[in-house]
C-alpha cells in the first residue's frame, strides 16, 4: 500500500531551502535574523502539504512547487515573528527558543519579517519552473491569503476580540482568517500547478477549510493542556490576553468534540476527492495526525 514519506519530503525542502539562503546576496545584519526564524524548528505542515499534493499526482512535480513551497514559509514565518512582538502578543518563546525580539531586538525583528515578507513574491516571480499564467495565479492567491483579506485580517480581528464576548460565529472567522487561509493556500497552490479541475478543487478546498480551523481548534487546546515541553511556548498564553480561545467559549470537552467534527469533515472531503480523481489524496490524512492532542504546537 502506497504510503506519505514526509520524513522524506521535509528533508528534501529543508534542503532546497538551505541551497536558497545560501545563494542570497544580502547584507548579514537582516540575513541573521532572518535565518534564525526560518530555521528555528517549525513542523513545516504548509509548504509540506503543498508538496504532497503534487507528490500524490506526481512525484516530479515537486521541484514545480519547491520554490513556492519556500515562499510560503516565509510568509509563515514572517507572521510568527510580528505576532511574537510586545505590540501583538508579546512572547518571549517560539519552538522552545527566545523569540526574534528577544534574540535580536524589536526593530530589527519588525525588519527581518518585513524581508521575507517582501522576499516571498520575489520568489515565485523568479521561478523558471513555472509559466508566467501560473507565477500571476500564485502571487495573486497569496496575496489574498495572508494580506489584508485573509491572515493580516484575521489577526487584527484576533486583537480586537481580546477581552470581548465573541459568538462562534465570529471566532471561526478569526481562526479562518488568521490559520485556515494559509493552509487553503497550500492547497490552492498545489491545484494551480497541477491545472486541476473545478470539482476537484472544491473538494480539496473543502479539506482544507476543515483542517485549518481544526488545526485552530487544536492550538487552542494545547494553550490550556500543553506545557512548555511539548509546545514550545508558555501555557495558558491566550488566557493571559484574554483571547477568545475555543475552550473559553465553549469548554475544553466540547471544544475536543468540535476538533473531531472538523477532522471527520477533513477525511470524507479527502475520500470523496479520492474517488472523483482516482488519485490517493487519502494519503494527506498523514497531516490529520499532527492535529492528536499529545503531538506539539506550532
Amino acid at each position: 500500500m502506497r504510503q506519505l514519506d514526509l520524513s522524506l519530503l521535509r528533508a528534501e525542502f529543508e534542503a532546497a531551502l538551505d541551497d536558497y539562503i545560501l545563494h542570497l546576496d544580502v547584507s548579514i545584519d537582516i540575513l541573521k535574523p532572518m535565518i534564525y526564524s526560518l530555521k528555528g524548528g517549525g513542523k513545516r505542515l504548509r509548504p509540506l502539504l503543498l508538496l504532497a499534493t503534487l507528490e500524490i499526482n506526481n512525484r516530479q512535480l515537486i521541484e514545480y512547487g519547491m520554490r513556492t513551497a519556500i515562499a510560503l514559509e516565509h510568509i509563515h514565518t514572517y507572521s510568527l515573528i510580528h505576532d511574537d512582538l510586545p505590540a501583538m502578543d508579546n512572547d518571549d518563546l517560539r519552538r522552545g527558543n527566545p523569540t526574534s525580539h528577544i534574540q535580536f531586538n524589536e526593530a530589527t525583528a519588525i525588519l527581518a519579517g518585513d524581508a521575507l515578507l517582501t522576499d516571498a513574491f520575489g520568489i515565485i516571480a523568479q521561478d523558471d519552473h513555472l509559466k508566467a499564467k501560473q507565477k500571476v495565479a500564485l502571487i495573486s492567491k497569496l496575496v489574498q491569503a495572508s494580506g489584508s483579506v485573509g491572515m493580516v485580517a484575521g489577526q487584527l480581528k484576533d486583537i480586537e476580540g481580546q477581552n470581548s464576548s465573541l459568538s462562534l460565529a465570529e471566532l471561526n472567522e478569526i481562526h479562518y482568517l488568521k490559520t485556515g487561509c494559509l493552509f487553503n493556500y497550500s492547497l490552492e497552490a498545489a491545484a494551480i500547478i497541477l491545472n486541476m479541475e473545478d470539482k476537484a478543487r472544491k473538494l480539496l478546498d473543502r479539506f482544507g477549510n476543515a483542517f485549518g480551523i481544526a488545526y485552530q481548534i487544536h492550538n487552542d487546546l494545547m494553550d490550556v493542556l500543553g506545557n512548555v515541553q511539548v509546545t514550545g511556548k508558555h501555557g495558558q498564553a491566550d488566557a493571559a490576553l484574554n483571547k477568545a480561545t475555543y475552550p473559553a467559549l465553549i469548554g475544553v470537552e466540547e471544544s475536543k468534540a468540535s476538533l473531531n467534527k472538523e477532522i471527520k469533515k477533513a477525511k470524507i472531503a479527502l475520500k470523496r476527492l479520492s474517488n472523483l480523481t482516482e488519485q490517493p489524496y487519502y494519503l494527506l490524512e498523514t497531516f490529520i495526525d499532527y492535529l492528536n492532542l499529545d503531538y506539539h504546537s506550532h
